[in-house]
């Protein structure tokens, strides 16, 4: 099966640049209710995944701040400790699996590098209990 058929495209994420504060962070994170998102570079690169803790024990560790001082903090400042994997377009949803066990989502990127949208760890489950149901219809949601 083609993850394309599965792809939440880019225009339809939430994501981050590497041009964005720690306070954007936070404000993005908070508005969407995520706990973690995807870093992109400012040419549209995936550079990893911001999580809730991240920012929480950078700010403990690194900043004695309030928010407003947050602003000043670049995002590429803040260390992450575990970055999502991503796949590319050509991978199967086969492929996916191992990550969906371990990631909320699996970043897709093209084949020069660029981020181009995610597939759910629901997406991942519904496309695998349509085929143990026997239910081999091919869409999605």
């Amino acid at each position: 099966m083609n993850i394309l058929f599965y792809l939440t495209p880019k225009c339809d994420c939430a994501y981050l640049e590497d041009t964005d504060s720690l306070r954007q962070a936070i404000e993005k994170m908070e508005a969407r209710r995520y706990s973690t998102i995807p870093l992109l570079s400012k040419n549209g690169n995936y550079i990893g995944t911001v999580t809730e803790g991240d920012l929480l024990w950078n700010i403990k560790n690194k900043y004695n701040l309030d928010l407003r001082k947050a602003e000043g903090i670049a995002i590429t400042d803040i260390d992450r400790r575990k970055d999502y994997m991503p796949i590319t377009i050509r991978s199967k949803m086969e492929d996916l699996i191992d990550l969906a066990m371990q990631q909320n989502f699996v970043p897709v990127c093209d084949d020069n590098g660029s981020f181009i949208g995610i597939v759910t760890r629901q997406d991942i489950i519904k496309y695998y209990y349509k085929l143990t149901t026997g239910n081999r219809k091919d869409s999605p949601r």
